[in-house]
């Protein structure tokens, strides 16, 4: 059961990434802007659709354990709509090819995932 307390860990999260990215913003060069451009423009949809993309970033980024990225991945799934029973399927993946070192990302992504679903 999620704490009370840890309710605004991904509203935290979302304030802090959007002032760090300010920051890079205000110092970028343009190999800085074309990759993040290029990051941007990647997860658009095309063949595959936006919410299948998400749920590959989010599989790579659960494998690369970071938390950041998880957590920025998640907050995509859910407004491109992705379910629980998708999320679970993914994340399954990310298991299988991670090992068990991944089980630390596991639980503060599901975490993170009911707090976006309203149920922290």
């Amino acid at each position: 059961m999620a704490k009370k307390g840890n309710a605004k860990d991904m509203e935290r999260f979302k304030a802090e990434r959007l002032e760090g990215n300010d920051a890079v913003m205000r110092h970028a060069n343009l190999q800085i802007k074309r990759y993040y451009s290029l990051d941007s423009q990647s997860y658009r949809k095309g063949a595959l659709p936006a919410k299948t993309k998400e749920l590959l970033g989010l599989v790579a980024s659960f494998v690369m354990r970071c938390d950041d990225c998880i957590k920025y991945h998640l907050m995509r799934c859910h407004e491109e709509g992705v379910t629980d029973q998708e999320l679970t399927e993914a994340l399954t993946i990310g298991l299988v090819v991670g090992g068990s070192v991944t089980i630390p990302s596991l639980r503060r992504a599901y975490k993170a995932w009911e707090e976006l679903k309203g149920k922290a």
